[in-house]
């Protein structure tokens, strides 16, 4: 088999109005299957993770398309095959984490320190989803023809 390998656009860009928020400290954008579409951190962080790297990043994409995932089988225990998730939420002693829904095949994922405004944040980025969804959606990948 052969196929075409095609580099994955840099959505980072687009979450700048994220990490402007006060306490916001980092935004990721994940396929659904884990990959890194984009992030970015807020300028000035201090503390363990003042900016996430590449790899870093790739790292918690995996870690979020799993969470996002086991919040997707939960629902579908408790609620049956039809629940959507729309969002979750992870609170840490340091602060939080919000995973949404952000176009086909992808996700949105934020962390915050504690003192952030949680509820502003899952508002700006319900926003923020609404304005450039198209952006971040990321298609099922086609397998690749045999030739």
């Amino acid at each position: 088999m052969t196929g075409t390998i095609t580099r994955l656009p840099d959505l980072g860009w687009m979450l700048r109005p994220l990490t402007g928020i006060p306490g916001v400290r980092h935004a990721v954008v994940v396929s659904e299957d884990g990959l890194r579409l984009g992030h970015a951190s807020a300028e000035n962080l201090s503390g363990p993770v003042a900016g996430l790297s590449v790899a870093d990043a790739e790292s918690l994409s995996a870690a979020c398309a799993a969470m996002t995932m086991t919040g997707r089988s939960t629902s579908a225990l408790l609620f049956g095959r039809g629940a959507e998730t729309r969002q979750l939420m992870l609170e840490t002693d340091q602060g939080f984490v919000l995973f949404t829904h952000a176009g086909v095949g992808a996700h949105l994922g934020v962390a915050t320190d504690l003192d952030a405004d949680v509820g502003l944040v899952a508002q700006q980025m319900q926003l923020l989803v609404a304005k450039i969804g198209a952006h971040l959606s990321s298609l099922p990948r086609d397998e690749a023809a045999a030739t």
